[in-house]
Parts: C-alpha cells; sequence; structure tokens
C-alpha cells in the first residue's frame, strides 16, 4: 500500500506538484490512520484515506476534478468500506448534467448540485464548506438530493512547538440530525474534523485536536442550552386523563386512568374521577392513548449530547452507555441532568480492553492486575456502575476484573473475550454478555477462537444456521445462563442491517422511518454491511433467524434480556422491540422488558421503570396500543422526563425528521 502511494506521489511529482497535504486519523485519541491530499497544477486532487477500527476500516483512493467554483466536475474512487466490501465510485459533469454511480446508488440530475461521494474522504466536506463560503447566500443544493448551508462558530488559535495558526470553525447543516463542524485554515483550506470517535487533523498538529474539541464543545453546549429552553415545557403539575395505564409490574393495561406528575415524581395514580387534579396543571386528555413508563435503551455510544434529542423524541427516557469517552461523556450526562440539554438519564458502563492490533478504540488498556485494578477504582471513582470488557482482554485477567469490579458492587459484562467462550465468560463471573452473535461463539470455539477480528460476524453469518436452541449443547448453555442469572443484550437491530442488509437497498432495520428522514441520512441507509458473498444470501438470512429463535429460547428459559440497540440513536428502539415480537416474545412482555426489565437490571427499579405514585415522573404517551401492536411504540406523542414535558413534533422539526403521517 505505501509502495503505491509512494508510486502516485513520485508520479504527481514528475507532473509538478507540490507535496501532498498530510492528515493524521484519530480514533477516540488514538492513532489509527491517514489521510493525504495531493493537489496538482491543474487543480486535480488526489486522496489516499484509510484507517484500522478493530481490523475493519476503509480504505480507498480518490481523484477529484474539480471546475472554476471549486465543485468536483469528476470524482474516481476504489477501495474498500469499512467491512471491506469493493467500492468503486464515479461522478461526472457535463455542463448542467451531473451523472453518477456506485455500489450502493446511481443517478442523474438535470440541475446543478455540490456531489458529496457515498464513499469519499473527510477532506470532501472540507471542499464543500468552501464552497458554502463562495456562494451567494452561504447554500447550495447537494446531489443526489438535499441542500446544505454554513456559518462560523468562531476561530481558536492552535500551537505546536513555537508556531501557531489561526483556525475557523464551521457548521454545515444538511449532512445530519445536527450541524457538522468543520475547521478550515485562514485560506480555506481543510484543517480538521474532530469527534469523541473519529478525527481527521492536519499532520503534525495532532496536539491541538484537544483543543478544537473543547471549543466544539462550548460551541454546542451553547446550542444545546438554547434547544432545551425552547422545547422543554415547565408547568407546576401535568395530569393525563383517560389514558390507558401500561402496568409494567403485571405487563398488561389498565383503562381509565388518570395520573399527576408534579416536582419531577409521579404525584398520584388513579381512576378517572377519583385522582384531584392540581390548580393549574398541564392536563392532557390521552383517551385512545397508552401511557408508558419511559423506554430504556440498554446500548448506545452517545456520539454528542445531539443524541439526546433522538432519544428523547422516541420515548427513551434512559440509555446505558457501553462505552465511551469517560470525559465527554460525563459532560453529556451532566448537561441532560441539569436540563441544559435534551436528553435521558444516562447509566454509565466503563469499557476496558487490552492493547494489541484489534484492540477497541479506547484510551484505557488493560494488560496486567495492576492495570485491572486501576481501571475498575478509576470508573468506581467516577460513578459508573458496570464494567464493560472487551474482546483483547486476556482470558486469565477475566476474573481478575470481575472480582475487582463485584467488590464495589459493580456489575460486569461485555464481549466474551478472544481465546475463551461464553461459558467460561460466564462461569468465570461475568453478569451479562452483549451481542446475540457471543451465544453463537460458544459453539464454533473450534473455527474461530480469535474473536477480535471480523470473524466474530462472519463466522456466525456462514454457520448460525446450524445452531438451534432444541440441540442438547444449547439446551445445556441456556441451563447455565439460567443458573447464573446472565443478563443477554442481544441487539438484533445492530445484526438485522449486517446480515440482512443489501448495498442499494434501504436495510429492514430503517425502512419504516427512511422516509421521513433528513436527505444524507436516508442515503447512509443504503450503505448494507458485511460483504455478502455470491450465493450466501439465504445462509445469511437463516442465521439470522437463528439469531431470533435463540432470544425467543433465551425468553421461554427465563434468562433476562435487556432491550438495547448499539445502533442509531433513538429511532432504533423501535426496530429491536419488534425484532423480539418477531421472535415470538408477546408485546406486552416486550415493553416490560424495556422499561422494568432495564430498571431492575440497573437495579433502578426502586426509582424507575413503572408508573407508581413516588417515582420519577419519565413517561411516554403512545397514540394506539403497543401492548397489543408493537409496531404503535413508534407513535410517541408526548415524553416526560424528570417531570418536564417534550413534545416530538417539536424536536423532529429542529433535527430535519419528518411528522408521523
Amino acid at each position: 500500500m505505501r509502495v503505491a502511494i509512494a508510486l502516485m506521489f513520485a508520479a504527481a511529482a514528475a507532473a509538478g506538484a507540490a507535496e501532498p497535504d498530510r492528515y493524521t486519523v484519530l480514533l477516540s485519541g488514538n492513532r489509527a490512520g491517514e489521510e493525504t491530499v495531493l493537489r496538482l497544477p491543474s487543480g486535480e486532487l488526489r486522496i489516499h484515506f484509510e484507517f484500522n477500527d478493530r481490523g475493519r476500516g476503509p480504505k480507498i483512493d480518490e481523484r477529484i476534478d474539480l471546475d472554476g467554483r471549486g465543485w468536483p466536475s469528476a470524482i474516481e474512487i476504489t477501495g474498500v468500506d469499512y467491512f471491506k466490501g469493493a467500492v468503486e465510485e464515479r461522478f461526472r459533469r457535463e455542463g448542467r448534467r451531473a451523472t453518477w454511480k456506485s455500489d450502493v446508488e446511481h443517478g442523474e440530475a438535470a440541475d446543478g448540485g455540490f456531489y458529496l461521494a457515498f464513499n469519499g474522504a473527510p477532506v470532501e466536506v472540507g471542499l464543500l464548506a468552501a464552497a458554502l463560503l463562495r456562494a451567494p447566500d452561504h447554500g447550495v443544493a447537494l446531489l443526489p438530493e438535499g441542500r446544505a448551508a454554513i456559518e462560523e462558530a468562531g476561530e481558536r488559535t492552535v500551537r505546536k512547538g513555537g508556531a501557531s495558526r489561526v483556525v475557523r470553525q464551521y457548521l454545515v447543516t444538511g449532512l445530519d440530525f445536527a450541524p457538522s463542524r468543520v475547521w478550515l485554515d485562514r485560506d480555506g483550506g481543510f484543517f480538521a474534523s474532530v469527534s469523541p470517535w473519529l478525527t481527521v487533523v492536519r499532520g503534525g498538529w495532532e496536539g491541538a485536536a484537544a483543543d478544537l474539541a473543547a471549543a466544539q464543545d462550548e460551541s454546542a453546549a451553547q446550542r444545546q442550552k438554547a434547544l432545551a429552553a425552547r422545547l422543554a415545557h415547565r408547568a407546576p403539575a401535568i395530569a393525563f386523563t383517560h389514558a390507558a395505564l401500561f402496568d409494567s409490574e403485571k405487563a398488561s393495561i389498565v383503562p381509565a386512568t388518570t395520573v399527576v406528575v408534579s416536582g419531577g415524581r409521579i404525584a398520584a395514580v388513579g381512576r378517572d374521577g377519583a385522582v384531584a387534579i392540581p390548580s393549574g396543571a398541564t392536563v392532557i386528555d390521552a383517551a385512545g392513548k397508552t401511557l408508558l413508563p419511559g423506554l430504556w435503551d440498554m446500548h448506545v455510544h452517545l456520539s454528542s449530547a445531539a443524541d439526546g434529542l433522538l432519544d428523547i423524541a422516541n420515548g427513551i427516557t434512559t440509555v446505558r452507555d457501553m462505552g465511551n469517552d469517560p470525559d465527554a461523556l460525563l459532560g453529556w450526562k451532566k448537561q441532560f441532568d441539569e436540563g441544559t440539554a435534551v436528553g435521558p438519564r444516562v447509566e454509565l458502563a466503563g469499557l476496558v480492553d487490552g492493547s494489541g492490533p484489534y484492540s477497541g478504540p479506547i484510551k484505557i488498556k488493560v494488560d496486567d492486575e495492576a492495570g485491572a485494578k486501576a481501571a475498575v477504582d478509576d470508573y468506581f471513582r467516577r460513578g459508573y456502575a458496570q464494567i464493560k470488557i472487551y474482546s483483547s482482554i486476556k482470558p486469565e485477567l477475566m476474573p481478575v476484573i470481575a472480582r475487582l469490579a463485584h467488590a464495589h458492587g459493580m456489575r460486569v459484562s461485555g464481549h466474551v473475550p478472544a481465546f475463551m467462550t461464553a461459558d467460561q465468560f460466564v462461569r468465570e463471573g461475568s453478569d451479562e454478555i452483549q451481542h446475540v452473535n457471543f451465544l453463537f461463539l460458544n459453539f464454533l470455539f473450534d473455527r474461530v477462537k480469535d474473536t477480535r477480528t471480523p470473524a466474530r460476524f462472519t463466522e456466525v453469518a456462514e454457520h448460525g444456521a446450524e445452531i438451534d436452541p432444541s440441540q442438547d449443547r444449547v439446551k445445556a448453555f441456556l441451563d447455565l445462563l439460567a443458573a447464573h442469572r446472565t443478563v443477554v443484550d442481544p441487539t438484533l437491530v445492530a445484526f438485522e442491517t449486517m446480515f440482512v442488509g443489501k448495498k442499494g437497498t434501504v436495510s429492514p432495520s430503517y425502512t419504516e422511518i427512511a422516509d421521513r428522514m433528513p436527505a444524507q441520512i436516508r442515503r447512509g441507509f443504503l450503505s448494507g454491511s458485511l460483504p455478502i458473498p455470491a450465493g450466501k444470501e439465504t445462509r445469511y438470512r437463516d442465521s439470522y433467524r437463528s439469531m431470533l429463535r435463540m432470544v425467543k429460547a433465551l425468553y421461554d428459559r427465563g434468562i433476562p434480556i435487556v432491550a438495547g440497540t448499539d445502533d442509531l440513536a433513538g429511532f432504533s428502539l423501535a426496530r429491536e422491540l419488534e425484532l423480539y415480537v418477531e421472535a415470538g416474545i408477546p408485546p406486552a412482555d416486550v415493553l416490560r422488558i424495556a422499561t422494568l426489565g432495564g430498571a431492575r437490571v440497573m437495579r433502578r427499579d426502586a426509582e424507575r421503570g413503572s408508573i407508581a405514585p413516588g417515582k420519577a415522573a419519565d413517561l411516554a404517551l403512545v397514540a394506539g396500543d403497543p401492548s397489543a401492536r408493537i409496531s404503535d411504540i413508534r407513535r410517541v406523542e408526548i415524553v416526560v422526563k424528570d417531570g418536564v414535558l417534550y413534545r416530538p413534533s417539536e424536536i423532529d422539526a429542529v433535527i430535519g425528521v419528518e411528522p408521523l403521517s
């Protein structure tokens, strides 16, 4: 690869090109790859971009011809995408006619527009930002669809050694639910894009990333505070009348119910007409609707405070973050708790992993007992309730981590580390297993012992259909899980896209919401996931169906399940719950899993998870009856979190989501 890049640069040098601009790719602050941008005298750009994320990650070569406006007139991309699927993309503009074709989409347009490549390198956002700044109204139409705009958000002086540089932060809207942030040099050149997970920064200036992140956090916090003031409706009391109340203890509906909220608590619950409604209360007629305890998403990785808007808009009042940068995460949690940003309550799981080529993109590495103690103690000091073990932890350290965490009263869960079976993971102290694929890998240990690589997905896709709960070996394993009361966090929605999704087609995970999404989000739903070998589509689908059968077997055996997504914030939980029903779990029991079930696992059921006097006022009002038709859970009309009322329709307008029809 480096030889090919060197040859490309040598050829460009012979053509009179300057030295390329070099950028470093950081994953959670750790160097993981590079982007190089070579500008030829003709204006053509030659770009190489790649990074390694636990054996995954894109590797592309891109050529861009720019017209006199700095807009792409031609783009050619080859390489592989994040899951190592082949990439080939072409775009060409001739006059006002534009055509494009990739492995996921193709089309043409007669009107002008700025084309963003589906598989493009990060520098493309810098090119778009520069084009927006030159546009008369700082806005341009996008191809294939959508519109982007830009505004400045302040400048920063960054330093390295004795050198300094002034860079400006810009907010680009139209690409995501929240503005995308990009840093440009004073001359308009791309300097950096920064996020807690993936940062691309000009080579040599890696030390500036933390300062730029702090500036972004300050700007984002101001925006979130303004949105919270606009979207949060506070009243001395709220009264829901004529509601069908979901009793999560009994998994049943109580009709004709009045619920009064005051001071962030549920003040009263009773039959209509039997409960006094306080003077000055906001009264909501809930006739024909179901009042639920706030939903729990038990597997998220918050990427910004903006994710909180998506959660609340979908009735999710509590999430469990399963691994993140502690400083960023605790900052977002503080904003949600204080009400300076709209978002759920956050339960904290601290991620630990060992060093190595497939180590997770985190700063905390545990390679010996001393490191394990330091990490567990630090997470406990910061208020974490759980330790999540990741794939590169040495098997001999797993029981050590479990012992240290349990001594603090913390839960232990995670991926089953490489070179261990799920059976061993449970026997040596894990309280929970993340992701249903690790249950299948327990029976594929002769085929794949090193589960740090994408083999933990592909081997299950190839052989999961051979594993069935009726088999004696599976029954014995389920007996073990039941005896230990081991919790399972299946994240079926993530595997649906991975095993069933096809490039160029919206995954079943998103078909119900795709038409409501902003254009560029909807476009992303076409990406598919695992590269499925020719002729293996049926096999992958059958293996996914086997996953659903396994989840039903867990339920039948009384093994606790929690509803987590590890997918698109907010909107994915409804699909996760639909998949549990598709697996054969009754809708009312699924609702109990997603409310009281999560609260019980996290030992918060005295405070949350059901609707009863004295409990925290976390509620979701849903049109219809999801205890009978689980898909009604998508029709959230009002959410109350900590006694504050939010209207999802208002949040949707802010994040660019079309209203429910």
